[in-house]
């Protein structure tokens, strides 16, 4: 059973209404793309400074995108 590495990052940005964001890495590789489907917690939605933890895919369009978005309180 594979282990998934977990990463840190501060959301840059996210619109509710198109349900889709950016994370900014503390990796420095720069952001990612994360979609509302990639959230843990469906209730509430991430703001813009919120400290994130999440792990990483490959999406549709072969670009890496988080998954398994969740705050870290």
């Amino acid at each position: 059973m594979s282990q998934e590495k977990v990463y840190r990052g501060t959301v840059r940005f996210y619109n509710q209404k198109k349900g889709y964001g950016f994370i900014d890495r503390e990796d420095n590789k720069g952001d990612i793309f994360f979609h509302h489907t990639g959230l843990v917690d469906k209730d509430t939605y991430p703001q813009q400074n919120d400290q994130v933890e999440f792990e990483v895919e490959q999406g549709r369009k072969g670009k890496d995108q988080a998954i398994k978005v969740r705050r870290v309180k």
